[in-house]
């Protein structure tokens, strides 16, 4: 669009030495003339879109940014099924329906995202895309089989924008949760296993409240981890079903009009073949038009993983933190200089970047859950900008996701002396002996232990009857991650 506007600029033109014959003529090369029910307008010569789209780009310059490409390519495969089905019912002439099957396909690869230019903020129903898609499939096909295809009554047969738009929302958040989400999630997964295997014997001070408390092993601290993610992906699968069922087919209201009976059952088979996923109808059109509730569920349950993602990420930041003034007890890989003045430092990048991350996934729920209520009788007017959230959420989750288990975790390496000589001088070490010595006892050893930095092994010695055997049996730090009461000689002086 950028070039076409220079070629208007008379100015601009003048400035370069071209006459006023020559502007008028590249006018007339750089436009044609295209006509929808309000009339005439110009369009970019070489653009595959028509009046319908053109228009929206004139009504709608707010933001710059485009519906995500995983929401055009599922536009492509609706009008790719869409075509297929109303051929199988007998409504569409074979050779137009593979015309438009063929232009369809190629949307859908991507082969044509240039011809999308439409903003995100634009009608609420989102009509503006799909007369884009409409209309550039409709251009595509008529070149393809030599007579015009209309985009209206060929490609968008039997559908309505109204269901089209909530379709193209719940298929491409399934495809891309199905393709990108859930194989980063078991990526990650996989990377904390082996860790939490490497790392088993290797016990650290564990914190509540940021203050130390009794110790845990980096295995079982990572297995938390894991089992977050675990119960992310898990919680993913739950919303399938509602996300799985489809609008396609209740047309502009719910009802069905212009639809064929049997459209929503044909169109659900054709795109599950297509996709491997098993679409189906919605049990209630009306319910698929006005509402967008499994959209806001899986948000909810992208903002879970956020969560998740966030308490990782800055587990990971303190336990990296110093290297001498922090914790320090890990050393995550180092990637690149982290200030422009201190020589030598070096920042978690990569926890940073994936809280950044959770915090956007965040903020995205809170627009989605918005968008959600506007559900105003019969149709929910604020489907663009879920699909913009939902589909950014999903795609900066599954990046954020992998960046964390691949350059984070997996290469952290352990600084087992830190760890060691903080396990040590612990004094809430001294919380195993209370079967033995009772609270009491027990907080005093702990208290002047504190007071003086001495050992609990060492202060407790003093201030027990116990003896050094049995005090290094009770106090051992792997053992104490293993649960339980430990036995022992009774309370003691």
């Amino acid at each position: 669009m950028i070039a076409h506007q220079r070629v208007r600029s008379p100015g601009r033109h003048r400035g370069h030495g071209r006459s006023t014959s020559e502007f008028i003529e590249a006018m007339t090369k750089a436009f044609r003339i295209e006509r929808d029910s309000m009339g005439e307008l110009q369009v970019p010569a070489d653009a595959l879109w028509g009046a319908q789209t053109q228009r929206a780009v004139q009504n709608f310059p707010i933001s710059g940014r485009r519906m995500p490409r995983a929401f055009i390519g599922a536009l492509g495969l609706i009008k790719q099924s869409a075509a297929a089905a109303n051929a199988q019912l007998g409504l569409l002439d074979a050779d137009v329906a593979r015309a438009i099957e063929a232009a369809a396909a190629e949307v859908a690869a991507g082969e044509h995202d240039a011809q999308f230019p439409i903003d995100v903020f634009q009608t609420g129903s989102g009509t503006s895309t799909n007369m884009n898609a409409n209309e550039v499939i409709a251009h595509l096909a008529s070149s393809r089989l030599g007579r015009p295809v209309h985009p209206n009554d060929h490609v968008n047969m039997g559908q309505s924008s109204n269901d089209v738009i909530p379709t193209a929302i719940h298929v491409s958040a399934a495809l891309a949760v199905r393709r990108e989400l859930v194989p980063a999630l078991e990526h990650a997964i996989g990377v904390i296993a082996a860790r939490e295997r490497e790392l088993s014997g290797v016990v650290t001070t564990g914190r509540t409240h940021l203050m130390d408390a009794m110790p845990v092993t980096l295995a079982q601290e990572l297995s938390g981890w894991r089992t977050q993610l675990e119960n992310g992906r898990d919680r993913l699968s739950s919303v399938e079903p509602r996300l799985l069922a489809l609008a396609q087919g209740g047309t502009a209201v719910g009802t069905g009009i212009n639809a064929h009976p049997d459209f929503g059952r044909v169109f659900c088979e054709k795109l599950s073949a297509l996709t491997g996923v098993p679409f189906r109808p919605s049990r209630n059109y009306f319910e698929s038009l006005s509402s967008q509730d499994a959209a806001v569920e899986l948000s909810g349950q992208l903002k879970v993983i956020a969560v998740s993602l966030m308490k990782i990420a800055n587990d990971l930041r303190w336990m990296n933190s110093g290297p001498l003034a922090g914790l320090g007890e890990i050393s995550l890989p180092a990637l690149q200089p982290g200030s422009s003045i201190m020589p030598g430092k070096v920042n978690p990048v990569i926890p940073e970047a994936a809280a950044m991350v959770a915090a956007q996934v965040i903020g995205n729920d809170a627009t989605i859950t918005v968008a959600g209520q506007s559900g105003n009788f019969q149709l929910n007017v604020m489907l663009p900008v879920i699909a913009l959230n939902l589909l950014e959420s999903v795609q900066i989750l599954a990046n954020a996701i992998r960046a964390l288990a691949d350059k984070a975790i997996a290469g952290f390496k352990v600084n087992e002396a830190r760890l060691a000589e903080a396990l040590d001088r612990n004094p809430i070490l001294v919380t195993a002996l209370n079967p033995v010595i009772g609270y009491e006892k027990g907080a005093a050893i702990a208290k002047k232990a504190y007071a003086e930095g001495r050992p609990i092994r060492e202060m407790a010695e003093k201030m027990t009857d116990l003896p050094r055997e049995e005090l290094e049996r009770l106090l051992d730090p792997l053992e104490l991650t293993r649960g339980g009461i430990k036995g022992g000689t009774s309370a003691g002086g």
